[in-house]
């Protein structure tokens, strides 16, 4: 029988109802008493680092899980993290950047309704997230209502429905269906894992709106290494504020070009706008990432080197499935 490890950090699925909505409150153990036949899947052992509503997750605690996991990583055939949706994303990219190569399945999910309702998504969700524990896959991922999504490629779409997270630009690795893992995508050859320790928390997203102060490039620039624009469709930038880009880049910031669009991606090379300005300045793009992926990955590498071409490379280095497209143009 497989052996696994379930971190729980809070989150709705862990919620209950108090005077100010709901508050995480529940244990790990109490979770899986809502679960009466996990038991004929695996042996599940415990344990509760966190308790917040994932609003209050930060980089510190991506950093805690990874190290959890790499603590207990011999002793477990697979890892649960419970956790809530409104960060997830976020947690799942991160750490599939601090466990790499990982040749254990690290499996996060939540809900969206606290397990202890009687109408809730969250005890199928915690039981096929043991149940992809349990199976053959190898790295990050994140199962929602049956989906079993890329941890790289996730992202919230959906507030309140049980179908709240969807795989960008990338398919469902597999889906489950009638308890049982349906997989779409091989596994990848087993490699070495390699465990990280270090992100440089320094990154910015500036999200541009018309009309936006070019000061706004200025106050942002005082507070990261990395700054992350965030345009409009396949990418570029007015001409308004091309002076401040200069001041940054010749201060140093790595400046990642991304897009507002959520599907297929950024392009600079398709209209003028962002063909100048990848000529300019050869930007970073983030092609079909997700911009979870996108702020996580940054902080990742800025978090490995500063050197702007070892920044370049890591920043275009597929990991986990994050990027694809960039291999037919930077390449």
């Amino acid at each position: 029988m497989k052996k696994i490890l379930l971190i729980a950090t809070g989150g709705t699925i862990a919620s209950k109802k108090t005077q100010n909505g709901l508050a995480p409150q529940l244990s790990p153990q109490e979770m899986l008493r809502f679960l009466p036949d996990f038991g004929a899947l695996c042996s599940v052992d415990c344990l509760q680092p966190l308790c917040l509503d994932s609003t209050n997750i930060r980089p510190e605690h991506w950093l805690l899980l990874a190290s959890l996991v790499e603590q207990h990583y011999a002793a477990y055939d697979g890892f649960v993290i419970c956790h809530g949706t409104d960060t997830l994303a976020y947690t799942s990219a991160a750490l599939s950047y601090l466990l790499q190569r990982c040749q254990k399945p690290v499996i996060l999910t939540g809900a969206q309704l606290p397990i202890d309702e009687e109408i809730t998504d969250a005890k199928t969700n915690l039981l096929d997230s043991l149940r992809c524990a349990c199976s053959d896959l190898q790295g990050v991922y994140l199962c929602f209502n049956g989906h079993v999504i890329v941890g790289t490629r996730a992202r919230k779409t959906r507030s309140k429905s049980y179908n709240a997270f969807s795989s960008i630009n990338f398919p469902d690795l597999a889906t489950i269906r009638d308890g049982h893992i349906v997989r779409y995508i091989p596994a990848a050859q087993p490699e070495e894992p390699r465990f990280y320790h270090r992100l440089n928390t320094r990154v910015f997203l500036l999200k541009l709106i018309p009309g936006l102060p070019p000061e706004a490039f200025s106050a942002v620039g005082e507070l990261c290494d990395g700054l992350i624009l965030e345009s409009y469709g396949v990418g570029g930038i007015p001409a308004q504020y091309l002076e401040a880009l200069d001041r940054l880049i010749a201060a140093g910031k790595t400046v990642v070009m991304a897009t507002q669009v959520p599907q297929e991606g950024s392009d600079l090379s398709v209209y003028e706008v962002g063909h100048l300005l990848k000529e300019r300045y050869d930007l970073l793009e983030t092609y079909d990432m997700t911009l979870e992926s996108t702020v996580t990955k940054l902080m990742w590498v800025l978090g490995q080197t500063g050197d702007p071409q070892q920044v370049r490379r890591l920043f275009y280095r597929t990991v986990h499935y994050d990027i694809l497209f960039h291999t037919r143009q930077e390449e």
